[in-house]
């Protein structure tokens, strides 16, 4: 019986240490999601800008490069953005289950994938399983720059720029998580390449930004402002993601951690009751072995008497 106890207190131990580094991991993650969301809202109004001139030359521009869609489209690229760290719960598997109904869903309509990833847990995933990739980058989806983002930018608008024939592609995709809430964090898949342009009434647009649609003046031409700013969008687009997808890793870590932390604590409440209930019964044993050498030497006394 007493080598069960101990084998109850180690457990207890062990359990309410690990219960610190949760918690303690949780903090963390807490701390690290404000500046996440910060760094998102301030990226938001230039984001919000460079959509609405985008917007504004697209609906002037009818046949442009970018925008135009490719009769028979033949490949796709996937950028795929994932964590480099684990221990934030379903956060990169559900990026990756997205990505591969994606390529599924390119594969049936004919088109061949091309898989650029980022973050340690994607590439690891992807080379493990024997996966082609075509680009890969890791080491900052916690704190991602407008330097990353251009450096996923350029390689992606290098191969849009390029024909098929020269192993280029006929449109860009782009797989991260849009974080909601602090609760809530889903999947999501953006076409970034070619744009898809919506024709809607002015009032309407109006209405959903909230503010009257600029009246821009473009110099040379619209066209050529187009070439320069598209390139700029998209590498915005993809900045965004990773803003968005860092926040949303540590929202998805703090929620695993404290899930974690939770389930320690619980065990080791289970735990301990299990060992005071090993304890009474050493107690009760041991009493009863006193109480029945009592009553032997009693025995033994009047017997000898």
């Amino acid at each position: 019986m007493g080598a069960q106890l101990r084998v109850y207190r180690r457990r207890i131990r062990s359990t309410k240490s690990m219960a610190k580094i949760t918690r303690a991991m949780e903090l963390i993650a807490t701390t690290r999601i404000t500046k996440a969301q910060r760094a998102a809202e301030a990226a938001g109004p230039y984001a919000r800008e460079i959509t609405r001139a985008v917007s504004a030359l697209a609906s002037r521009v009818s046949d442009h490069p970018l925008l135009r869609e490719a009769e028979n489209p033949t490949r796709a690229a996937v950028l795929v953005i994932t964590s480099d760290k684990g221990l934030a719960g379903a956060f990169s598997s559900n990026v990756l289950k997205e990505a591969d109904s994606l390529s599924q869903l390119l594969r049936e309509q004919g088109k061949e994938v091309l898989t650029y990833m980022v973050g340690r847990k994607g590439v690891g995933f992807y080379k493990f399983r024997g996966r082609p990739l075509e680009a890969q980058w890791e080491g900052f989806t916690e704190r991602p720059t407008y330097a990353h983002a251009q450096e996923i930018g350029s390689a992606l608008m290098e191969k849009f720029a390029l024909d098929t024939a020269e192993g280029g592609v006929d449109e860009i995709h782009v797989i991260s998580t849009e974080f909601v809430s602090m609760l809530t964090q889903r999947a999501s898949t953006v076409r970034a390449l070619p744009l898809e342009v919506e024709e809607v009434e002015a009032s309407e647009l109006e209405a959903a930004q909230g503010a009257p649609l600029p009246l821009y003046e473009f110099e040379p031409s619209a066209e050529e402002a187009l070439d320069r700013l598209l390139p700029q969008y998209v590498t915005n687009r993809i900045y965004f993601a990773l803003l968005e997808s860092a926040a949303s890793q540590q929202a998805s870590r703090r929620a695993a951690m404290k899930a974690a932390t939770d389930n320690a604590e619980e065990l080791a409440k289970n735990l301990t009751r299990l060992a005071n209930q090993a304890r009474q019964a050493e107690i009760t044993n041991e009493l009863s072995e006193i109480v029945g050498g009592a009553d032997a030497l009693a025995a033994a006394s009047a017997g000898s008497e």
